[in-house]
């Protein structure tokens, strides 16, 4: 049985020098059974370390090779962490996908408040399209989409990641609507996903990069639409 002598939760470290398959003093030690949700014990201490440095390895094998590419043993080496510690708290490479877009969805990000829904929107959108277009990020956000398109974890996981991303910056269309600059009632996520969906057609679908120039079209439109009332639920249906 391999022992946990690298960054593992069974390491002597952790207060119990068990085995890192969770046997005996490990899991005493470390305080976490089987079914323990990753990274949500013992913040800032060896529980956090050991996620950290697993997620930023699958980050780094995700953007350096895509989703296909993942393997437990080879990131539990690339982390420096027990194979036994990484296959009891993940499972598989869709439990290492699925940590990670939760793991980003925590890194909170402030929504822009220019004064108009205008220069809002034109930071979001070019919030958007730097993510997509870094070599690094943009290679990771096309993993995790793949990953997401077969596997039920994954794609729970990236829709929580763009609900609180969303939610972040709901702030934006509802300061709009106090301020007169949209009708009462518009729906400020609709809004939002209004102005980065276009973004996505094109780095998910037609596999073009996209560019300010399409930032621009797409908040150029979002305003357009939202102005007109085609945010407001049941405005349609009122025509």
């Amino acid at each position: 049985m391999e022992q946990d002598s690298r960054l593992g939760e069974g390491s002597s470290a952790e207060g119990g020098g068990g085995a890192a398959s969770g046997e005996g003093g490990g899991e005493a030690a470390s305080g976490e059974g089987p079914s323990a949700v990753p990274g949500t014990r013992r913040p800032g201490g060896r529980t956090a370390k050991v996620r950290r440095a697993v997620l930023d390895a699958t980050q780094e094998t995700l953007a350096a090779s895509g989703f296909h590419t993942l393997n437990m043993d080879r990131i539990a080496a690339s982390a420096g962490v027990g194979k036994t510690t990484v296959y009891r708290r993940w499972g598989s490479p869709v439990g290492l996908v699925a940590d990670l877009l939760d793991d980003m969805a925590e890194q909170s990000l402030r929504a822009a408040d220019t004064g108009g829904l205008a220069g809002d929107l034109r930071a979001n959108a070019a919030l958007v399209l730097e993510t997509l277009t870094d070599p690094r990020m943009g290679a990771v956000f096309r993993a995790v989409i793949a990953a997401a398109a077969c596997d039920e974890e994954c794609a729970r996981a990236l829709g929580g990641f763009y609900r609180t991303r969303l939610a972040e910056w709901a702030p934006v269309g509802e300061r709009a609507v106090a301020r007169g600059e949209l009708p009462a009632g518009t729906d400020p996520l609709e809004l939002l996903r209004a102005v980065s969906a276009p973004l996505y057609y094109r780095f998910v679908v037609t596999h073009e990069e996209p560019t300010p120039a399409d930032a621009e079209r797409a908040v150029t439109a979002a305003l357009a639409a939202a102005a007109a009332g085609a945010f407001v639920p049941g405005a349609a249906d009122a025509r």
